[in-house]
Formats: structure tokens, C-alpha cells, sequence
């Protein structure tokens, strides 16, 4: 289930909303021009399963999701712990190619098939961070401000699309932003607290 959270983008952030309900979350993100959908996750999928035995297990939802935005490449991401003596160098390089702010010319389509990550939108003075979770679907407009935090162990699977075949480019805005807003870990571990303590955050 998607769980969002909202801040202020000043040098103290606060927190003006916490929430994993689909309604609101879908509402919130409606007003910044970002789409949340979900599909029904395919069981039977191993972890670290193929790029293409991912996308046949999904080929009509991509295929729908292609004749309607009319995406040129598709392809699939994914990072899963591991027992190599360089998994802790691998985590933390591939983490930090995507933690500092940026834009994109092309969409940024997400769905994720496994595991979890937060999109961070900086919009309008607020930052919207979007903890996804397998069966989110998740659309950025082209040129939307953000940045993604897939935590300290990553451990995710994602199909992507994009209308460029160069794929995944980024334009860095050079803002610091990032450093200080809650990152991965401490949202998940939030989310756990006030799940515990019987609360939903608002």
C-alpha cells in the first residue's frame, strides 16, 4: 500500500500531511499533475527474475499503458541484497545516482513489481514523498523536480518507461534539498512506528 508523505521545503521542514490513504493520497498527487494507479501483482515472479520474464508476466498491462502514452522503451530495473563482498559498494553507488535533486525531458513512469522506493516531488514549496510498493504505478510529468531514495539496503524491482531511447537522463538542479528531508530509512521507520502505536499519521 502507498504511503505519503508531505513536508515543507524550507530549511526546518515540517510535516503537514501523513497518510496511506488511497482517496487522499490520490487526491494530493492529482494537484501537483502526478498519477497513482495500481495493478494486481503477478504471483510466482522470483526475486531477480529476468527482464523478460517481468515484462511477459506484465506484457498487457504494458502494452495498454504503451498504446495510451505512446513509450518507445521499456525496461526493467532492479537491486536486491546479496552475499558479495561488493554488495555495500554497489548499494550505496546506485542509491546515490538518484538521491540528489533533478529533472527529467521525459516522463517518469514507474511500476513497481517488487520491493519498495520513495519518489520525492518537490512541487509548489512542498515535497511530496511517495513511498511505492509493489503494485504502484506511478506517473511524474516531464520536467517535475525530484528525487528518488531506494534506502541504505536496497531492494526493489521496477519496469520503467520512457518515450527516449536513451532511457534514464537526468538534469541536476544542484539543490541540496535532499540532505534534509527524511530519507528512506527514517519514513519506513516512521510508517512502522505510527502503525504500531494504532495511529495513521494525521
Amino acid at each position: 500500500m502507498t504511503y505519503l508523505t508531505v513536508y515543507t521545503d524550507g530549511d526546518t521542514p515540517e510535516t503537514l500531511l501523513e497518510t496511506d490513504d488511497a482517496a487522499e493520497i490520490t487526491a494530493a498527487l492529482k494537484a501537483i499533475d502526478v498519477r497513482l494507479r495500481t495493478w494486481e501483482v503477478v504471483d510466482g515472479l522470483a526475486t531477480g527474475a529476468s527482464q523478460e520474464e517481468i515484462l511477459a508476466a506484465y506484457r498487457d498491462e504494458v502494452s495498454r499503458v504503451i498504446a495510451e502514452e505512446g513509450y518507445t522503451l521499456v525496461d526493467v530495473a532492479q537491486l536486491h541484497p546479496d552475499d558479495s563482498t561488493d554488495w555495500p559498494e554497489r548499494a550505496a553507488a546506485a542509491r546515490r545516482k538518484f538521491l540528489a535533486e533533478h529533472t527529467h525531458d521525459d516522463d517518469e513512469v514507474r511500476f513497481f513489481v517488487g520491493g519498495s522506493g520513495i519518489f520525492y516531488l518537490h512541487v509548489d514549496g512542498k515535497v511530496h514523498a511517495v513511498l511505492c510498493e509493489p503494485g504502484d504505478l506511478l506517473s511524474v510529468p516531464k520536467n517535475t523536480t525530484h528525487w528518488f531514495d531506494m534506502g541504505t539496503s536496497p531492494d526493489f524491482t521496477a519496469i520503467r518507461f520512457f518515450h527516449d531511447d536513451d532511457g534514464w537522463v537526468g538534469d541536476f538542479t544542484g539543490d541540496p534539498i535532499a540532505e534534509r528531508i527524511p530519507d528512506f530509512d527514517a519514513i519506513v521507520a516512521r510508517r512502522a512506528s505510527l502503525a504500531a502505536g494504532g495511529r495513521d499519521g494525521r
